[in-house]
């Protein structure tokens, strides 16, 4: 079989069957409609966003095209971050970041009643939780928290605590691993490019805006495998120690992702054996991505 070639040597069409857009998400369609334009502007079979964003909900909404829809399991693993406006009911207390600051804990919190996802109650971290800035009634909050933290239970129950009652206002997702908002690209920076590369066979732009898929794996352990042991993953093989040519350190369970010398993306994983052995499984299968 033929291995993917290196990420920064590939095609145009290559780029888009195995790639990743960091879009701007404007307020008004769903995440799922963002994901459908950008599968059919790309002329791929399929696109997956990396995390449900309401319609309100503006921001970061990293986007994976084509065959690079199987590593969309990454993004549960990071953390996000928002800004988000506190609506208070009443005059904000004088001690408001202190009270605030409480919050900076693990949650429980149950998903909303018009939620996806099973009604239980769960526990949810929150990494950081700063307040920016406070006027009149509205507090601009900076949130880092857990995957599957529901911001809006978050400011209801910040309201409960302050004792003036609140509600969540505007929300802007700002970052979720491994990415942020300093180099978000729109769906007409997209269509332009896309466009410009169909129409005058130039990819200069296409390749600012469509990254190679790899790029979403960049805050998993790396682990590289010879390209013998990849091929034996596109066949459904785990990743066993004779194969594996460097590691970096990851816990017993951990999702890891395995790539070839080149820096192409083989597999996604759980870390399982001892990568220094000389036998025996270090890596069981996730998602083959070769």
């Amino acid at each position: 079989m033929t291995l993917r070639g290196p990420p920064d040597e590939r095609s145009p069409d290559e780029l888009l069957e195995f790639g990743v857009i960091n879009l701007d998400k404007s307020p008004g369609p769903s995440a799922h409609q963002v994901a459908a334009w950008v599968r059919d502007l790309c002329g791929v079979e399929q696109a997956a966003h990396a995390g449900t964003l309401d319609p309100k909900v503006t921001g970061c909404l990293p986007t994976l095209t084509g065959t690079a829809t199987r590593l969309s399991q990454v993004f549960l693993e990071g953390s996000k971050e928002y800004v988000s406006v506190l609506e208070l009911h009443d005059e904000p207390p004088g001690d408001i970041e202190a009270i605030v600051s409480e919050f900076e804990a693990p949650l429980y919190q149950k998903p909303p009643r018009k939620s996806a996802v099973s009604r239980r109650l769960r526990v949810r971290e929150i990494y950081e939780l700063d307040v920016l800035e406070v006027r009149d009634r509205q507090a601009l909050l900076r949130i880092r928290c857990e995957s599957g933290t529901y911001i809006r239970k978050l400011c209801h129950d910040l309201g409960l605590a302050l004792g003036t009652g609140a509600h969540m206002g505007h929300l802007r997702r700002t970052g979720t691993d491994p990415f942020d908002d300093t180099d978000l690209v729109t769906l007409h920076d997209l269509s332009d490019a896309l466009g410009r590369w169909r129409e005058e066979d130039n990819d200069d732009w296409l390749r600012e805006i469509v990254q190679p898929a790899e790029r979403a794996l960049t805050h998993l352990p790396r682990v590289t495998i010879a390209p013998n042991a990849a091929e034996q993953v596109a066949n459904g093989a785990p990743v066993y120690a004779p194969g594996v040519i460097d590691a970096e350190e990851a816990e017993k369970n951990q999702l890891v992702a395995c790539f070839t010398p080149n820096g192409s993306a083989a597999c996604l994983g759980k870390m399982v054996g001892d990568s220094d052995a000389e036998t025996g499984k270090v890596v069981s299968l996730e998602r083959v991505l070769v």
